[in-house]
């Protein structure tokens, strides 16, 4: 899996397939976190200007990042946020 998050667009479609899901916070951090990894925790920190022990925290499972620190991350990951009209049911 890491190795595939590795492609921007594999990773989009992993996030967007996370944001779907109806326990969505917790697994959208995990995920997040997945490609993060994939892409260089290390790097990542530096470019989104945040702490290394910090980003670990705010992409766990209990994580409850900032909304300044989460645009900070998809920035640094080259990602932005969207919203969208929810289909109806």
């Amino acid at each position: 899996l890491l190795e595939r998050l590795k492609d921007p667009e594999y990773a989009v479609g992993y996030l967007k397939a996370v944001l779907a899901e109806e326990d969505m916070p917790e697994l959208f951090l995990v995920a997040l976190k997945d490609v993060a990894e994939a892409w260089g925790i290390s790097r990542l920190a530096r470019d989104a200007n945040l702490n290394r022990a910090n980003l670990y925290k705010a992409l766990s499972k209990k994580g409850n990042p900032e909304l300044g620190s989460l645009y900070a991350i998809l920035n640094a990951l080259g990602l932005r946020l969207s919203v969208e009209m929810k289909e109806a049911s």
